[in-house]
């Protein structure tokens, strides 16, 4: 044990003095310390920003599929893998499947008893007016009453529809926020007054709280003209589209069982026979989670070369100056070597200067970065942090970059014959 301890406490001794040295050296010359930092500064923070980037994308992207609904299946007539199929997107059968109807989606109320909450959503295109302001050709939406829930949409102002306005061709109209600042002067409240859409008069009951613009919501509720499913008729024949049926699962209800009665209650909904395929796909937000994750995977592999290029160019910076510095150093060296100085604490000694130099080099990189996080969370509608991982791995590779880079200049002042090394000047 005495034996360990004291092994122990000459490391820790020969660890601080080399440190002290170390310490010295760099602001003994704050030039040449202040390019070698430069060059750590910008390898770290490139390597840093780059996936504190790819973080904060990937963490926005899976929130946002995540409001939309991880318990929610959306019957469509392409899967959202099929792009992903190894044998191609064959496109001409998913042509030829047909369309969802609304007694399809009536069917499946009255017989899923696994689902809780079930929409049907379709879109059409027509103006929308409030006196002298238009807005030409904008979308809108005819939907049953339980979209809002499944949506994940909020209300701001006013309200949404009722059960029984929902069901009826009643003229309201729930609108996005934009909606509302593009047709109504400032002091006017939307709610109660009437707009014009397709020509017909309709009393705006609702405005939908601001949700803000994302790459990729593919609703944006912001520019959204809610009216109920069967007003819709007035402007489009649903017998000529494919709406949209969505269907929430029950808490309770079993995963298997749920997408088991789905698929089985849109066969029989269909009269497919068993031998035949289904016509249709049941797309859940779960199945882009592989791909999610391959997509940003590669998009990782990516970040690791940019920043792999800006670390490389910071460690010849560092391994250069730490050349000098042994070359500038080598009459002092020689003395220290006379006076009993093993090699392990000259190669301490320079190692030592070499990764303080590429660690606070690398510290001033990652604050830079935290800056800009703050910068552009407030400033942008993208919320963006920086991890604690993200910051471990940036000053793990500084201190790696300071070893690599110094490991062979202290090597070479290890190995300096003291009488040699006196003698030179």
């Amino acid at each position: 044990m005495k034996k360990i301890f004291r092994s122990i406490n000459i490391f820790l001794k020969l660890l601080g003095e080399s440190f002290a040295m170390a310490n010295d050296s760099v602001k003994g010359d704050k030039f040449r310390a202040f390019l070698s930092l430069l060059g750590v500064t910008i390898g770290i923070f490139s390597i840093v920003a780059v996936f504190t980037a790819i973080e904060a994308l990937e963490k926005n992207v899976r929130n946002m599929f995540s409001a939309l609904g991880t318990d929610v299946v959306y019957i469509d007539k392409i899967s959202w893998d099929a792009f992903a199929d190894g044998e191609g997107f064959k496109w001409w059968e998913f042509r030829q499947r047909p369309n969802n109807t609304y007694e399809e989606f009536q069917f499946l109320q009255k017989n899923l008893v696994h689902a809780d909450m079930l929409a049907l959503s379709v879109y059409a295109s027509t103006n929308v007016g409030y006196e002298r302001n238009t807005i030409r050709n904008t979308g809108i939406q005819g939907v049953t009453y339980n979209w809002n829930k499944i949506s994940y949409f909020e209300i701001g102002e006013g309200r949404y529809f009722t059960p029984a306005e929902a069901a009826e061709n009643i003229p309201l109209v729930v609108i996005g926020q934009n909606v509302a600042e593009e047709l109504f002067p400032a002091g006017i409240s939307p709610v109660g007054s009437n707009i014009k859409i397709g020509g017909f008069t309709t009393r705006v009951i609702g405005v939908i709280k601001k949700k803000g613009e994302s790459l990729f919501d593919p609703i944006n509720y912001d520019d959204a003209v809610i009216i109920p499913l069967p007003f819709i008729r007035n402007f489009l024949d649903l017998r000529n589209t494919s709406p949209s049926i969505v269907v929430h699962k029950d808490p309770a209800a079993d995963e298997e069982e749920y997408m088991a009665e789905l698929r089985n209650a849109m066969r029989a909904v269909r009269r497919l026979k068993p031998i035949q395929k289904d016509n249709f796909a049941l797309n859940k937000m779960s199945f882009l989670d592989d791909a999610l994750t391959q997509l940003f995977s590669v998009i990782s592999l990516a970040g690791w070369v940019i920043g792999g290029f800006s670390i490389l160019i910071g460690a010849f910076g560092v391994a250069n100056i730490m050349f000098v510095s042994v070359k500038e150093r080598t009459h002092i060296i020689g003395i220290e070597k006379a006076m009993g100085a093993k090699s392990a604490f000259v190669l301490a000694q320079f190692l030592f200067e070499a990764v303080l130099l590429a660690i606070v080099g690398g510290l001033i990189g990652i604050l830079i970065v935290w800056g800009l996080t703050f910068f552009v969370t407030e400033r942008y509608d993208f919320v963006m942090t920086m991890s604690v991982g993200n910051i471990l791995r940036g000053v793990m590779i500084s201190g790696l970059v300071g070893v690599v880079a110094g490991f062979i200049p202290s090597l070479q002042a290890a190995r300096m014959n003291p009488v040699d090394a006196m003698n030179q000047h």
